[in-house]
């Protein structure tokens, strides 16, 4: 059974200017394990497509699964419910309580489930150390690098184990060094089985999926699978000062940067 199954879903806002179709019938599956991005330029559906399928917003038509279980027909406590135990979210911005450590902004989603103190601690120090800052759980937000606040977010997105990681432009407000860096945790966090879906603008981070799904004018215009481009050989090749290739994804960093 596939851990996302979305049939004809569809997205209208009834507005004053007149009724806005953001998303319009959209049927697609999503494996259990895989690692995809979904990409469009703005006012593509995208980001309604990813609000849909993390249930942070109600189709107003067609049918979504999550695991089996028939997302439009849960009351709003039974989707906070299953927010909290099958899916994690990362953001672009973020989104870390300033006066607080990481282990404590890693802990809240535990929080909001009931665990205990010492439970709570025990599994945000684990989350943290597997996206490599045990080292860094005392320090707050300000004391971080972006990079590793990011990982701080996605230690967060992590710590309640969910059946599906949503990053909405995790790279955006990043280097590129430190871009190839997210993605390559990503990946790597992959290969363990957790099942990632980026919502990017950006071709380069793109290419780090197995499977590229295009959205314009809300609707499905393309999904395609690829060999994805490794983060971790990027880094390394960097590392070592290897000469590049014109047209290689290295190239294209050292434009960038």
């Amino acid at each position: 059974m596939p851990l996302i199954e979305a049939r004809e879903l569809s997205r209208v806002y009834d507005l004053d200017s007149g009724r806005v179709t953001a998303l319009d019938r959209v049927s697609l599956d999503i494996e259990a394990g895989d690692l995809v991005a979904v990409m469009g330029p703005s006012g593509s559906g995208k980001s309604t497509f990813m609000n849909l399928i993390g249930c942070l917003d109600r189709p107003t038509g067609g049918h979504y699964r999550l695991d089996g279980v028939a997302v439009e027909t849960l009351s709003g406590d039974g989707l906070a419910e299953l927010r909290n135990r099958k899916l994690g979210f990362v953001f672009q911005q973020f989104n870390l309580l300033p006066r607080v450590d990481a282990c404590a902004n890693v802990e809240l989603p535990m929080a909001y489930a009931g665990a205990d103190g010492k439970t709570r601690k025990a599994r945000a120090l684990a989350a943290l150390g597997r996206v490599g800052l045990a080292e860094r759980a005392h320090h707050r937000p300000m004391q971080l690098s972006g990079g590793q606040q990011q990982r701080v977010a996605i230690a967060r997105a992590l710590v309640n184990e969910p059946r599906l990681l949503l990053a909405d432009e995790p790279t955006g407000a990043l280097d590129s060094r430190t871009a190839l860096e997210i993605l390559a945790l990503f990946q790597d966090l992959n290969r363990e089985g957790v099942t990632v879906v980026l919502v990017t603008h950006d071709a380069e981070v793109a290419r780090h999926a197995r499977r590229v799904i295009r959205f314009r004018d809300g609707k499905l215009l393309s999904d395609t699978r690829q060999e994805a481009a490794e983060a971790r050989e990027a880094l390394a090749a960097l590392d070592a000062g290897h000469a590049v290739e014109p047209g290689s994804e290295m190239a294209t960093l050292e434009v960038l940067a």
